[in-house]
């Protein structure tokens, strides 16, 4: 069956089929800790390509699994044995940035951060921008909904996505939405696919909203003596009809290993730090920034503000340094992406809290309090099975803890392989009914993205 699509399709595209082992491993992983070694990899530059290599491993029952740039969290783009990846790194043409209607048309491989840099220099702006949007790509980033710091203000990816043109698994091109702002006409599709991490259909091209650069920003780091403050200064801003642009939480693990990592100058005394932004008009950021340095330092909080674009990318710079950081503290880091609502983070940080104690481990906290998504980071040592059996367990804690609290057990990390045991946890059997429906409609032989999203019992 390989052999015969490494034949077939190594002639449609010649050198873009990589069978090496070493070539087959440099895709066999993402940014959990699950890997596996594909069959082969296959790597179109057009629509057409993609089409004519779904129609074939549709009529010969290959799995097909999509991939961008490999950043994912929760191992959607890793390759289970026995499949091809279709790797859409090669579609990184921005088609068009078309300014009087502000919308810009993408490739699924454009960088993230390319996009942002081309529209910044019009000034214009681009908001999702999740932590590894220096390489990620916006075909991955709208196969998982990504997020991202500015979401409390700007929302996530499916906010700016107008339209999708993607390639159903039997190699039928689908268009879905286009280039209006509005538009009703039958189930929204767009919507649908958005968020479905590979499993529906392939997407090959984008188009994306933009809106205008703010004229003004201001940073803030805030700095608390007990995590409980910090806390209830995220709830306090939140209600006083401000809007940041970004309010960012470190708990004092992440702190630490961020200064240690790269020495950035962060206060080590801190129970825990709050990186606010403010944006809009000169008057509103200065009054804006003015009401939350009140409110934080009511809180006991010391107030810095950046005041030169230099400071206040170092700050950033700090911020995005978590999650590789945390590796100073163990070699393996089990990262979860729990959300609950904004009033209710006292609560899940309080209950982390008590996990941490309960299974004898270090969990270090950081994320989008704003929006009351919060990344847990179990810090852990796969070697030592004992006390990886202890974070293991911790994390179905963790899970039932945010689900009590009215939450998710995923923000913006999607389902993948990681999580999927868990997802009956919040979803009804209905809604895994439905959902698996979906699926079947859009796929009948199970090729794209197969053993994803849903519990291995009903697989």
């Amino acid at each position: 069956m390989f052999g015969l699509f490494r034949k077939k399709i190594g002639d449609m595209l010649p050198g873009r089929v990589l069978t090496e082992r070493e070539d087959l491993f440099c895709y066999g992983f993402d940014a959990s800790s699950t890997e596996d070694i594909p069959s082969a990899v296959v790597m179109p530059v057009n629509t057409q390509e993609v089409s004519e290599i779904a129609a074939f491993a549709f009529n010969h029952r290959i799995p097909l699994i999509p991939r961008g740039a490999g950043t994912g969290m929760t191992g959607g783009a890793v390759p289970l044995r026995d499949t091809v990846v279709l790797s859409l790194e090669g579609m990184n043409r921005i088609i068009d940035i078309d300014e009087k209607n502000m919308l810009a048309v993408v490739e699924p491989g454009v960088i993230n951060y390319h996009l942002q840099e081309k529209l910044e220099e019009k000034g214009l702006f681009y908001p999702p921008d999740p932590a590894s949007m220096k390489f990620c790509t916006l075909g991955g980033n709208v196969a998982e909904n990504a997020g991202g710091p500015r979401a409390i203000k700007y929302g996530v990816t499916r906010d700016y996505v107008l339209g999708l043109e993607a390639v159903l698994p039997d190699g039928r091109v689908v268009p879905a939405g286009g280039k209006t702002y509005k538009g009703v006409v039958g189930y929204d599709l767009t919507r649908l696919l958005v968020g479905s991490e590979g499993t529906l259909a392939i997407i090959t091209k984008i188009f994306l909203k933009f809106l205008p650069m703010p004229a003004e920003t201001a940073t803030l780091l805030c700095a608390f003596s007990e995590i409980d403050a910090a806390a209830q200064a995220v709830n306090r801003i939140t209600s006083s009809a401000i809007i940041p642009r970004t309010l960012e939480f470190m708990d004092r693990e992440s702190t630490l290993a961020v200064e240690n990592y790269s020495h950035c100058g962060l206060p080590l005394d801190a129970g825990a730090l709050l990186l606010i932004e403010v944006d809009g008009s000169h008057a509103a950021v200065s009054d804006d920034a003015d009401r939350i340095a009140s409110i934080c330092t009511a809180l006991g909080a010391h107030v810095r503000v950046a005041d030169d674009i230099y400071s206040k990318q170092q700050l950033w710079d700090a911020r995005r340094a978590v999650s590789p950081a945390l590796y100073r503290i163990r070699p393996t880091k089990i990262n979860e992406d729990i959300v609950v609502p904004r009033g209710r983070i006292p609560e899940m940080l309080r209950a982390l809290r008590a996990i941490s104690e309960r299974y004898n481990l270090t969990i270090a906290s950081f994320g989008h309090a704003g929006d009351g998504n919060i990344h847990v980071n179990i810090m852990t040592d796969r070697n030592d099975k004992d006390e990886y059996r202890r974070a293991r367990r911790a994390v179905r804690d963790i899970f039932e803890a945010a689900i009590s609290l009215e939450g998710t057990i995923s923000g913006e990390h999607g389902v993948g392989l990681t999580k999927k045991e868990y997802v009956d946890m919040e979803l009804s059997d209905v809604s895994i009914e439905l959902m698996k429906g979906i699926k079947n409609v859009f796929d009948p032989r199970g090729i794209l993205n197969p053993r994803k999203m849903f519990p291995d019992s009903g697989d």
